[in-house]
């Protein structure tokens, strides 16, 4: 199990994760849910470690195991990983290279991470990650490397994000997938459609879980009250 005991974060003397307490369970689909700027992606970047992200307060486990201090290559180590909202552009790699990076791995277990994701293999193995590749095309490359990674917990920071909406169905396979293999998802999202895959959820608002529960009684009162807040990261009691 990866759990948060009361993590704090602040940057620039902002309050901006005040005391979140969460726990993943193996083999699970879990949803981070709010509207934009309540603190979901930076509940991400903590868990990962990244480097501009350690937490002020509080304790993070896996496993029983405490790893609030370990860098984001230590965490790696044991199995977590970030589907990134933006992804990168590299000059000079093909897909295939950037594919294999991590491990050695044969050409069919490439091709079928590749179809997963709506990419023809035979039209993407050779092409390059660098500008010519749309913002959609470079996530679904993305997501593929996350296939041929097998973590043992991967956030998904907005998996649909500058993906097409005909793609929804793609990435609610990729995430059976993944599942069903044995990863531990925790995805960070705004899309209701996206939530609604997710077996719990946790709806932050003002850097603080709001409500957390079975996904779609979470996803009903998000599009009842957070839909239409005027307010946001000012909660009021549900």
């Amino acid at each position: 199990m990866l759990r948060l005991e009361n993590i704090k974060y602040s940057k620039n003397s902002n309050d901006i994760i005040k005391g979140i307490s969460m726990k993943f369970e193996e083999e699970k689909v879990y949803g981070i849910v709010g509207n934009n700027g309540v603190g979901k992606s930076t509940i991400g970047y903590i868990i990962m470690g990244l480097s501009d992200y350690t937490v002020n307060d509080g304790k993070i486990f896996l496993d029983d195991n405490d790893i609030t201090d370990l860098s984001i290559t230590e965490r790696a180590k044991k199995g977590i990983a970030l589907l990134w909202q933006e992804p990168a552009r590299f000059e000079g790699i093909t897909v295939k290279n950037y594919l294999t990076l991590n491990k050695k791995m044969n050409i069919k277990e490439i091709e079928e991470a590749l179809n997963l994701v709506n990419l023809d293999p035979d039209k993407y193995l050779n092409r390059l990650v660098d500008k010519k590749l749309s913002g959609g095309e470079r996530k679904k490359v993305e997501l593929a490397s996350c296939i041929l990674l097998k973590p043992k917990y991967l956030i998904m920071d907005e998996p649909d994000s500058g993906i097409d909406i005909m793609s929804l169905d793609m990435i609610v396979g990729v995430m059976d997938y993944l599942k069903n293999k044995g990863t531990t998802l925790i995805v960070i999202t705004h899309r209701k459609e996206i939530a609604r895959k997710c077996e719990y959820s946790y709806l932050i608002c003002a850097g603080k879980v709001f409500l957390e529960g079975e996904s779609n009684k979470i996803v009903e009162y998000y599009e009842k009250t957070c839909d239409t807040c005027g307010h946001i990261n000012y909660a009021e009691e549900a």
